[in-house]
């Protein structure tokens, strides 16, 4: 009997001996995005008229505005030449003597030309 009591002891303790007890951790962590400035850059275009004097293909042109005085205009990148229409025109069509109307932007010391509209006759 002694025998029976001790195995019935042991059979309660047992589940209660060998539980598992678990453990839960939460971890909280915030994280900040870096704020970024931001920068507008208004850029202001200016028309110019005058008459061609030196005109250098992807490089320069220069004009001799109604004031009499030449002004150079470094040509960008992306210069268009249209005519009053706004249609492509062949950038041939410049050379001295051609009235033309340059839209240009200032970059320093430096007038950019983005647009050569040409004054056709």
């Amino acid at each position: 009997m002694k025998r029976t009591i001790v195995s019935f002891a042991c059979a309660l303790i047992a589940p209660v001996a060998f539980a598992q007890t678990s453990t839960t951790t939460t971890e909280q962590a915030t994280t900040t995005q870096p704020t970024t400035a931001t920068t507008e850059t208004t850029t202001t275009s200016t028309t110019a008229s005058g008459t061609v004097t030196t005109y250098t293909p992807g490089s320069t042109i220069v004009v001799k505005s109604e004031s009499g005085n030449p002004i150079s205009y470094v040509l960008g990148k992306t210069v268009h030449y249209v005519n009053k229409a706004g249609r492509t025109v062949k950038h041939a069509l410049i050379k001295p003597g051609t009235k033309v109307q340059v839209i240009y932007t200032k970059s320093g010391d430096q007038m950019i030309a983005d647009r050569v509209v040409v004054e056709e006759d």
